[in-house]
């Protein structure tokens, strides 16, 4: 096999089997030893700025994103993590109860929201960002478990009646946590 090959493949699997809670102390180690400040953000608080966002889905490696912020004579990192918590499920499933789909559907969406439950705890993402030019540029990494859940959530708020007009209500019923990334 050659080498593209081997790491294509490496890649995939990282991308499948990503472990944040692991990444997030290889990240938060790395800028430890590093020349960079690290400014410890809150989760979700870039949403409303203008954001570039980094392609983690060609180019996983937190320390490309990292040099290329070095490169553009940054100093300041933002960082900002977060937990999935029981809470956004049951937001979600109450959501489902309102939508008045039939039950088989109610079901298939409520087997979807429960298998998340086994992530509670778990950090569902990690996000590093830097500023430049009056821009932040952004690199997040999301589980596909946690990707799948906010699809299945988005699917549900479109079950209510007027659909996208209450689209900024169903992003508000995730806490907040819902990014379009």
């Amino acid at each position: 096999m050659s080498e593209t090959a081997a790491s294509g493949a490496i890649l995939v699997l990282r991308k499948v089997d990503l472990n944040l809670e692991t990444l997030k102390g290889e990240i938060l180690d790395y800028l430890a030893a590093s020349e960079f400040g690290i400014f410890r953000s809150v989760p979700g608080s870039l949403e409303s700025l203008p954001l570039v966002s980094w392609d983690t889905d060609t180019f996983p490696d937190y320390r490309m994103f990292l040099d290329a912020a070095r490169k553009a004579g940054q100093k300041l990192i933002l960082f900002a993590s977060r937990e999935f918590e029981e809470e956004e499920i049951l937001e979600a499933l109450d959501e489902l109860e309102g939508s008045g789909v039939e039950r088989d559907e109610q079901r298939q969406y409520e087997s979807r929201l429960r298998a998340a439950r086994r992530y509670v705890g778990s950090t569902c993402m990690v996000e590093l960002a830097f500023d430049y030019n009056s821009h932040l540029y952004v690199y997040e990494a999301r589980p596909d478990w946690y990707d799948q859940f906010l699809e299945a959530c988005e699917e549900i708020s479109t079950l209510f009646p007027g659909g996208d007009d209450d689209e900024d209500d169903s992003h508000e019923s995730l806490g907040g946590f819902y990014s379009n990334n």
